[in-house]
């Protein structure tokens, strides 16, 4: 379905705004998240990446974000809060305050690139217990690991 998307609206697209190339690049990324903690850093993550991409100043202002049902209180019929967001507090208007500071101190660097490189390499996130459960039922490492080929060190 995409690609015949793809192939059927790129085209008009780019002859209606005067571009070429695709309009999306990439692939889908994703990566397991281990624990609430580590569900509500993602969430954080998701709703600041259209300030991060400097499209605006405040989480607030983007349009498309879950950002003002979560921080605000405004009802989505598109969203539906998950318990970790709910278990902040049993009072609205105090859950959404704390979600706004929560979102409002930013993603820490350290943070910011574990959950980039794990998603980029479909790796999960979370505690080194909950990575070794993941290897353990998948068969496959949960480790992020260096471009190229592994070195004869790696390897051994």
């Amino acid at each position: 379905m995409m690609q015949r998307l793809g192939r059927r609206y790129v085209g008009y697209f780019n002859r209606c705004h005067m571009r070429t190339g695709t309009l999306w690049e990439g692939r889908f990324k994703s990566c397991l998240i281990d624990t609430d903690a580590y569900l509500l850093g993602c969430q954080r993550y998701i709703e600041l990446n259209p300030v991060r991409a400097g499209m605006v100043a405040s989480p607030d202002l983007y349009r498309w974000s879950s950002y003002h049902c979560n921080a605000r209180g405004q009802p989505d019929p598109l969203v539906r809060s998950h318990s970790a967001y709910l278990a902040l507090s049993p009072d609205r208007t105090r859950r959404c305050a704390i979600y706004r500071d929560f979102v409002g101190i930013g993603t820490p660097p350290a943070e910011l690139a574990q959950l980039r490189d794990r998603a980029r390499q479909g790796k999960a996130w979370g505690s080194a217990r909950f990575q070794a459960q993941i290897e353990a039922l998948l068969g496959r490492r949960c480790d992020i690991r260096g471009k190229g080929r592994p070195s004869q060190a790696e390897r051994k």
